[in-house]
């Protein structure tokens, strides 16, 4: 079952690196008592994630954070030294924070899973945003496979 408008975010284990290391940080602890924009992207260093979703989230972090946003968080299903080097790559460090859904047990828990073994990346995230208040489900932007419009940072804003 999808996850919706009013429903609560799951508690599941996803990995963050930090200081050359992975942490462990529960889902629904990550959303408690605070307002979050959540994105997911099928994989991080692929064309469409790296050339458009995460770079608008960049651009437009303030914007968001203006509106009152406490923090941005971006999940994928790769493992947490991938994400840590995504962010690197593209100075999202304090912008932000990259969350590592390495076994996609936190896309399936949210009925986001998709299956992309024909392209060789296995079961992956569906293309998403969220907007999460106290661990609740706000907004949900899904998008179609193959799409990118709903999920973006500037559309977002506007349902702000």
């Amino acid at each position: 079952m999808t996850i919706k408008v009013g429903d609560r975010i799951p508690s599941v284990e996803l990995k963050q690196a930090k200081d050359g290391k992975t942490q462990p940080v529960q889902s629904d602890e990550l959303f408690k008592g605070r307002k979050i924009v959540l994105f997911a992207v099928p994989g991080a260093f692929t064309p469409t994630c790296s050339v458009k979703h995460l770079p608008g989230f960049l651009s437009n972090h303030k914007a968001l954070k203006a509106k009152g946003i406490d923090e941005i968080f971006c999940v994928a299903v790769n493992d947490a030294y991938v994400m840590g080097a995504w962010s690197d790559q593209n100075d999202a460090n304090g912008k932000v924070t990259m969350l590592a859904d390495g076994n996609g047990e936190f896309a399936r828990a949210l009925g986001l899973e998709t299956e992309m073994t024909k392209f060789g990346m296995g079961h992956r995230s569906r293309r998403y945003s969220m907007i999460v208040d106290d661990g609740v489900v706000k907004v949900l932007n899904l998008e179609e496979p193959g799409s990118f419009s709903v999920s973006s940072a500037e559309h977002l804003l506007e349902q702000l």
